[in-house]
C-alpha cells in the first residue's frame, strides 16, 4: 500500500495551498499567512484532505491584543471567502472548505522563542521548525502515523486520547527511525519518559515538568517548549493498545499493520454469530470537532452502560463518525428476550427501618440469606423496546435519526 503522496499529488496539494494563501494575503495586513502542520513539516500522508494555515501576527504589535486576533482575522477572511466557519478553542480559529478539501486557519503570534507564547498555538511554527531539522526521518514518521491509525490510537482529541501527529514525529526522531521506535515500544513498561533534547536529569524530570500533565503513562519533554509534556493526552488504554500493536507487528511484520479498518455494519454482521445487531444513525451537531466528538463518545458510552444496566448481554460495541454530520453506533446484543421480571436487592433485614421502607415500595418481596429482595417488572425485555423508547425520549444533544435491529 502507498502512504506517501506521489509527486503529482504533492504538486496538486501545493497548488491548492498556494492558491489559498494568495487569497488570504490579498487583504491581510500586519500579519503573514504560511502553511503549517504536517504540510509544512513534510510528513503528511497520501490522500490528506486538509491543511493547516497559520496567520502570524507581529509579536510586538499584537502581544497585548492576543484575545482580539480571531476577530481581526475573521474580518480579513470574510473579504475573500463566503463560507468562513468560526470554531471555538483556547483561541478561536476558522475552517473553510473548498470542494472536498478543508483548510483550518489559525491566528497566532509570531515568536522566535516558545517562552514568549501567549497561547499554546503560538508555538506551532517552532514545532514545525524542529521537525524539519530532522527531515531525513520524514518517511519513517509517515509509517508511524499510518501504524497508529491502523491501531486506532492516532489523534490527541479528547474523544480519542491517542498519539498526536507531533508526538509521532518526536518519538520517531528521538528513536532515530520507525523500527527502532517499535522495538523500544514493545518493551515499554507502565511509565515511559522521553527527553529528546536531554534537558533534564532522569531523577528530576517529572518534578521540572508541569506535574499536572505528567500523570499519564507517556511523558515527552517537548523539545521546543520547556516544562510541557507533549504526550499528556495519551490515555493508558491507547498506550497499552500501541504497545500491543508493536509487539504483534514484530512477531510477523506485514502490510495489514498499516491498514485502517473502518467500523461498518458489514464487519459486525460477519461476527454476529446469532446475536442481534443494533445500528443507530446519529446526526452530529455542528461545532468544534473535539467538542462534538466528546458529545458523541459520551452518548455512545451512556447507551452501552444503559444496556448493561438493563441486563442485556452486550457482546460487541463500536462507533464511527465521518467527522462531519453523520455518526453510527453499533451494539451486538444477545438474542434472547429477558424475563418480564427481575430480582432487585434490598437492605439487610437487620436494618429494620430501611427494610420496611423497601417492603412498602415493592409488592412482591421475599427474604433470603438475611436480606430482603423484590420481584420487579422490567421496563424492557427486548433491545427493540429499549431503542424504541430511546428514540421517543432521547436525552442527548445528538439526534438519533434511525435505529435498525437485525
Amino acid at each position: 500500500m502507498r502512504i506517501k503522496p506521489s509527486k503529482e499529488e504533492e504538486s496538486s496539494m501545493r497548488t491548492k495551498v498556494d492558491g489559498f494563501l494568495k487569497k488570504i494575503r490579498r487583504n491581510l495586513k500586519g500579519a503573514k499567512a504560511v502553511l503549517g502542520g504536517s504540510g509544512a513539516k513534510g510528513t503528511w500522508l497520501k490522500n490528506a484532505g486538509d491543511a493547516d494555515i497559520f496567520v502570524c501576527f507581529d509579536y510586538k504589535k499584537f502581544r497585548d491584543k492576543s484575545d482580539l486576533l480571531a476577530d481581526i482575522l475573521e474580518k480579513t477572511l470574510k473579504r475573500s471567502f463566503k463560507n468562513v466557519q468560526r470554531l471555538h478553542g483556547s483561541r478561536d480559529y476558522f475552517q473553510i472548505r473548498e470542494g472536498h478539501f478543508t483548510f483550518e486557519i489559525v491566528p497566532i503570534l509570531s515568536i522566535p522563542n516558545a517562552r514568549q507564547a501567549v497561547n499554546i498555538t503560538d508555538v506551532s511554527p517552532l514545532h514545525s521548525k524542529w521537525v524539519r531539522k530532522h527531515a531525513r526521518y520524514a518517511d519513517d514518521i509517515r509509517l508511524m502515523k499510518q501504524f497508529c491509525k491502523s491501531a486506532g490510537v492516532y489523534g490527541a482529541e479528547s474523544y480519542i486520547n491517542g498519539f498526536s501527529g507531533y508526538v509521532c514525529e518526536v518519538l520517531v526522531i528521538h528513536h532515530k527511525g520507525f523500527l527502532p521506535l517499535v522495538r523500544a515500544a514493545a518493551k515499554w513498561g507502565d511509565k515511559v519518559i522521553v527527553d529528546p533534547e536531554k534537558r533534564y536529569s532522569k531523577k528530576n524530570i517529572l518534578l521540572e515538568l508541569n506535574t499536572s500533565k505528567t500523570q499519564g503513562p507517556l511523558v515527552i519533554a517537548d523539545p521546543v517548549q520547556p516544562g510541557r509534556n507533549s504526550a499528556a493526552a495519551v490515555s493508558p488504554e491507547k498506550f497499552e493498545c500501541f504497545k500491543e500493536h508493536c509487539r504483534q507487528f514484530l512477531k510477523r511484520p506485514s502490510v495489514p499493520f498499516f491498514e485502517e479498518h473502518p467500523v461498518s455494519a458489514e464487519a459486525f454482521r460477519k461476527k454476529k454469530k446469532g446475536n442481534l445487531l443494533a445500528i443507530l444513525d446519529i446526526a452530529a451537531p455542528a461545532g468544534k470537532r473535539d467538542v462534538v466528538g466528546c458529545k458523541l463518545l459520551a452518548m455512545f458510552e451512556q447507551i452501552a452502560a444503559d444496556l448493561t444496566r438493563h441486563e442485556f448481554k452486550v457482546t460487541g460495541k463500536e462507533w464511527s463518525w465521518d467527522k462531519k454530520k453523520k455518526a453510527q453506533f453499533y451494539f451486538m446484543v444477545g438474542p434472547k428476550p429477558l424475563p418480564k421480571e427481575r430480582v432487585q436487592e434490598g437492605p439487610p433485614l437487620e436494618m429494620e427501618k430501611h427494610a420496611e421502607i423497601f417492603r412498602k415500595k415493592h409488592d412482591a418481596t421475599f427474604a433470603k440469606n438475611g436480606r430482603i429482595y423484590a420481584n420487579v417488572k422490567r421496563p424492557f425485555t427486548t433491545v427493540d423496546g429499549y431503542f424504541t423508547s430511546l428514540m421517543q425520549d432521547n436525552p442527548f444533544e445528538c439526534k438519533i435519526t434511525d435505529v435498525v435491529v437485525e
